[in-house]
């Protein structure tokens, strides 16, 4: 999909500021507002824009702790990867979870109040998910940059 500059300076104000008002959105991106309200709802019709959400700050609602699971399953069939997948998604502490490719199959991204916690969850919750083979934690020791905003210039910005 092809977006406009309009579209991308409304995109880039909104992942800013997801609160603004239509006219205050409109005023930053050098439009009206009754097409930049159209924009925006074509937006979110194309599911461009998926929701609004707030921002929280993990640590200040007691999750001190994020883990980077990698996971190989025992089977590659598709039936077995359905199921774990499904598994996961059920899992509140597994924040995102993505199929990889290399040398594992899935990267878990986890969050615990504190390491008690993760080893509690790792052990009786991550490791008895259908066909997991083996299962590597990586700490995150320093969030130096995590996700805010999707780039929208070509990928990069």
């Amino acid at each position: 999909m092809s977006l406009s500059k309009a579209e991308i300076r409304i995109l880039a104000q909104l992942q800013e500021e997801g609160r603004i008002t239509n006219q205050q959105l409109a005023d930053k991106t050098g439009m009206s507002a009754s097409p930049c309200w159209r924009m925006v709802r074509k937006l979110e019709k194309e599911e461009v824009i998926q929701g609004y959400r707030a921002v929280l700050n993990r640590k200040k609602i007691g999750l001190n702790v994020m883990v980077f699971v990698r996971v190989i399953i025992d089977s590659h069939s598709e039936t077995q990867a359905r199921k774990f997948e499904q598994e996961v998604i059920a899992l509140e502490n597994v924040v995102a979870c993505y199929s990889i490719g290399g040398d594992s199959d899935f990267l878990l991204q986890v969050v615990a109040a504190d390491l008690d916690s993760y080893a509690e969850f790792a052990m009786a919750v991550v490791r008895r998910l259908p066909g997991i083979k083996e299962m590597q934690s990586m700490f995150v020791l320093k969030e130096i940059k995590g996700l805010s905003t999707w780039p929208l210039s070509n990928g990069t910005r």
